[in-house]
């Protein structure tokens, strides 16, 4: 089997042996054995960090099966490849070369030297924010276990709660709300830049001081961009709609929260249902959007984002090159933006057509569209009970959708022909009327 398989063969593996574990009775509360498909969904969207719920995970499994279920979440959330990499690391293995080139992949690196200590550094902090985090919660809730669970999804941004409300009967307690926010944003904005900003003042290298790469600052700018515009919009849109019934102050925590979220969270401070159309809208953007690359979060990615709007905005001006913050953009990055942009709408395309095609009589086209742009960008946010209602035929289309989103639009292509061919045949010129 081609090795450009190997991450979707490891991730269909880990769903399915995670569906059989969550449908034992040794894990379901009832002590008896579950359905396949309900625990295959389950499985998928946990994986996957989607957040997508068919059942109440409290009241379905029990203690030990909510922990396996939480496993599958941080499996998901540091990614197949960065695990397994790690754990052949601790055990004193080496790396071999394509996996070497296809962690740098993962996280933009340029050089080899130092991917190790990288890897470490992933796992590393993951426990260490996710610690943090618990402690807090843990503090707030009174329940050790409820701390590490909303502590764990929120950084891996899966939108899985412990109340059939989501997070909606928490939106008066401040820390509760903020600790999680940021644990999302931390876990949105992907390793490698925690990494640069933890380093940055210490010399990585005898004699050279560390800096603040190109990559983190575009994260970064683009993300508090994205926020900004969503929260504003959410005050404005609802102050007297959905947030009519809270205090001011009140009005600003849930704003945040729920400008926060549609990064690939999903989880439900205000029921979605009850929000303004154009809300909803913006919502759809945001999580198309979406996080970093070799962060916890999905979507088209706020780097690819930046590269296509410098792009345009160099193509409107009449220059040739994209250029951000002084720094020249390759052209090989600029195509695979390309690339990765176009795969995702034509996916998206795909898996509307299909959801059209097994639930368009029964639910309405504007509750497939928001589920299809969550599945696709492991959300997890879903209009009323939307995903409860779908025919067995559309989880499973759901369940594809979470997977590609989960593996990434590039590797997707990656994995139809990752072969790079130098043609020396150069054909004439000719014009074609475009637009």
């Amino acid at each position: 089997m081609s090795r450009q398989y190997s991450l979707l063969i490891g991730f269909v593996s880990i769903v399915l042996i995670g569906a059989v574990v969550l449908m034992s009775p040794w894990m379901r509360t009832e002590g008896t054995w579950g359905n396949f498909n309900t625990a295959l969904f389950m499985a998928c969207s946990a994986t996957s960090v989607t957040g997508l719920t068919l059942v109440d995970v409290a009241q379905e499994w029990n203690l030990l099966g909510r922990a396996f279920f939480l496993l599958l979440v941080q499996i998901g959330g540091l990614g197949l490849m960065t695990l397994t990499t790690f754990m052949l690391v601790a055990v004193g293995r080496r790396l071999s070369l394509s996996r070497e080139f296809s962690l740098m992949n993962a996280y933009g690196i340029e050089q080899v030297h130092g991917l190790r200590g990288l890897i470490f550094w992933t796992v590393g902090s993951t426990f260490v924010i996710e610690g943090i985090g618990a402690i807090i919660l843990s503090w707030r809730l009174g329940s050790v276990y409820d701390g590490i669970f909303y502590s764990i999804v929120s950084f891996c941004n899966a939108g899985f709660a412990l109340k059939p409300d989501s997070i909606t009967s928490y939106a008066g307690d401040s820390w509760f709300v903020l600790t999680m926010a940021f644990e999302i944003i931390a876990g949105g904005i992907g390793f490698l830049v925690i990494y640069n900003l933890f380093t940055f003042r210490f010399r990585r290298r005898e004699g050279v001081r560390g800096r603040i790469s190109l990559h983190t600052q575009v994260v970064l700018r683009m993300t508090f961009w994205t926020l900004l515009v969503m929260i504003c919009a959410f005050l404005i849109l609802e102050w007297n709609g959905a947030l009519g019934e809270y205090s001011p102050l009140r009005k600003l925590l849930v704003a945040f929260f729920y400008g926060v979220t549609p990064r690939t969270a999903g989880f439900t401070i205000i029921p979605i249902e009850n929000v303004h159309p154009f809300t909803r809208f913006l919502t759809e953007v945001e999580m198309f959007i979406g996080g970093a690359p070799g962060s916890t979060a999905g979507g088209l990615k706020v780097t690819t984002m930046a590269v296509l709007i410098y792009t345009i905005t160099a193509l409107c001006r009449g220059d040739r090159d994209t250029v951000i913050t002084r720094k020249l953009i390759p052209v090989d990055t600029v195509r695979e933006s390309l690339v990765i942009l176009s795969a995702l709408l034509l996916t998206f395309l795909l898996i509307m057509g299909a959801l059209l095609l097994t639930d368009g009589r029964t639910i309405p086209v504007e509750n497939l569209v928001f589920e299809c742009i969550s599945s696709l960008t492991t959300t997890g946010l879903s209009l009323a009970d939307t995903t409860e209602r779908m025919s067995v035929s559309g989880r499973y289309v759901l369940m594809v959708s979470m997977t590609i989103g989960r593996l990434g639009a590039l590797a997707v292509v990656m994995m139809i022909g990752n072969r790079e061919t130098n043609s020396h045949v150069r054909f004439p010129v000719e014009e074609l009327v475009v637009g």
